[in-house]
């Protein structure tokens, strides 16, 4: 295998043909190959690795396990750069109340549903859950921004769709906060682990910007 290669984890719960085919397209022109992989031993070969997810929780970490590819996951999440995306992201913490299920706990910290029931907006309509829809990420925090939001302006807009979101322990994994009906961890990140609660293939523009940055990151 080429040594400038990413692998988009195939364990049969990510949103696999969207998310490949952006990163395909910002992979465009680079060198680096992109595959999409149920083979473990291709995940620990790869340079770097997209681990998608969508749906539930509890159903994503066992379709993870029983495909053998949690080894492999947590081997590439301790050793060389990985992007969560959704799901992927909310599997990185502790644990998560939907299912309950626990999670890779590789960021301290809960998964919680929205509880935004009676709640309105300023215009005067219900919060929905799930959030489905356009909202702005703030990755601006009052410290260094991390390198992946590179020329990503401050309160671009990314795509949602999700009923639960991440409660980091640790303020300083939070890379990116959202707004809806309060503050919550839109991307989080450490060492070289990047994520996000928003689905950057389906962000235009601003989602592969994300992408391309990652595909150079040097953790």
């Amino acid at each position: 295998m080429k040594a400038r290669t990413v692998a988009v984890v195939d364990y049969e719960s990510g949103n696999l043909r969207s998310v490949s085919q952006a990163v395909l397209h910002a992979a465009r022109g680079s060198g680096v190959e992109v595959i999409v992989t149920q083979r473990a031993e291709d995940v620990m070969a790869a340079e770097r690795v997209v681990l998608p997810g969508q749906g539930h929780m509890g159903d994503c970490m066992r379709a993870l396990a029983a495909s053998g590819l949690k080894e492999a996951v947590l081997h590439a999440c301790a050793n060389k750069p990985l992007f969560g995306v959704c799901v992927g992201m909310q599997m990185l913490l502790d644990r998560s109340e939907e299912g309950p299920s626990d999670g890779l706990g590789l960021f301290p910290g809960d998964v919680r549903r929205f509880r935004l029931e009676g709640r309105v907006q300023r215009d005067g309509s219900r919060f929905k859950v799930p959030q489905m829809g356009w909202n702005r990420v703030f990755h601006a925090l009052g410290r260094h921004t991390h390198p992946v939001w590179a020329g990503v302006p401050d309160g671009a807009y990314f795509y949602f769709v999700h009923s639960f979101h991440a409660a980091p322990a640790r303020t300083e994994h939070v890379s990116g906060e959202c707004d809806y009906g309060g503050r919550f961890a839109a991307a989080v990140a450490r060492d070289n682990i990047f994520a996000t609660q928003f689905h950057p293939e389906k962000s235009a523009d601003q989602g592969l910007a994300l992408y391309r940055n990652f595909l150079s990151w040097n953790p």
